[in-house]
């Protein structure tokens, strides 16, 4: 693994609040699993995964996704027993928010009881799709929100990783705040966090600085998770980028070590 290296990813959580698994909202959930699903796609091999720049079971990457596992202990820890929707978004451009999110999705489909849905949305530069080795030929997240009817299954798509699930971005937009705060944005987290209580969300957020869309996608979320380039970002910026959310919804801060 060479950009954004996991072996430098560490996580910060003396901050993560109590309250915010008390302030998550409550959703009943029917009697199915997903867990054990058969993605019907080709399993990638440790070699694959690691061209990727994601964590797998094997020794090579030990050190990277024991980090990444650490991070999943600590969201549990917080939710209990209820799956939940973790937003996860960098201080600035290119510190390694999409990296952190898609190996965080891995690590929770380690568990063969848990499965993950990771949601590119970032609007204007999505690249999931891309580092995951998708082509999104039945579109994506904006497809389906300007287009509901044509249904969710089309732009959920294998990526390869036993029980990981990718809805890439779609059609690419500037504006992307009205998306995120309609009602069929929540419509559709709802429907996809309740359908299996195994599943977990994750969303890949554009970068806090520069950009309304992390607030607004906070509202969508129970947790909040925020990446600082190690180097990179100062106290400074990463003391204001916390303050554009809910502390309740806000689990802690990973530091990303960039090469």
């Amino acid at each position: 693994m060479k950009d954004e290296d996991a072996s430098g990813v560490e996580d910060n959580f003396e901050n993560v609040l109590e309250e915010a698994a008390r302030n998550m909202q409550h959703h009943s959930t029917p009697g199915h699993s997903i867990a054990r699903m058969n993605d019907g796609s080709h399993e990638l091999v440790p070699l694959q995964l690691e061209e990727r720049r994601l964590i797998h079971r094997e020794e090579s990457v030990r050190r990277q996704s024991d980090a990444f596992r650490e991070i999943r202990t600590r969201l549990l820890g917080i939710a209990g027993q209820q799956n939940f929707v973790t937003l996860v978004v960098s201080v600035s451009p290119r510190s390694g928010g999409s990296f952190v999110a898609r190996n965080l999705a891995a690590a929770f489909a380690f568990d063969e009881a848990k499965t993950s849905l990771l949601i590119d949305c970032n609007l204007r530069y999505p690249s999931q799709h891309r580092a995951l080795g998708v082509e999104p030929a039945s579109g994506g997240l904006i497809d389906f929100l300007e287009q509901p009817s044509l249904g969710i299954e089309p732009v959920l798509y294998n990526t390869g990783i036993p029980r990981v699930r990718l809805i890439p971005a779609g059609k690419a937009r500037e504006n992307s705040g009205e998306y995120f705060s309609s009602y069929r944005m929540r419509t559709m987290l709802d429907s996809l966090r309740c359908r299996y209580p195994d599943r977990y969300l994750f969303l890949d957020g554009p970068a806090i600085k520069g950009s309304p869309d992390a607030r607004i996608l906070s509202d969508l979320a129970d947790f909040v998770v925020v990446v600082v380039g190690y180097g990179r970002d100062t106290p400074a910026a990463i003391s204001q980028a916390v303050t554009n959310f809910d502390p309740g919804k806000l689990a802690g801060v990973v530091f990303n070590h960039m090469p």
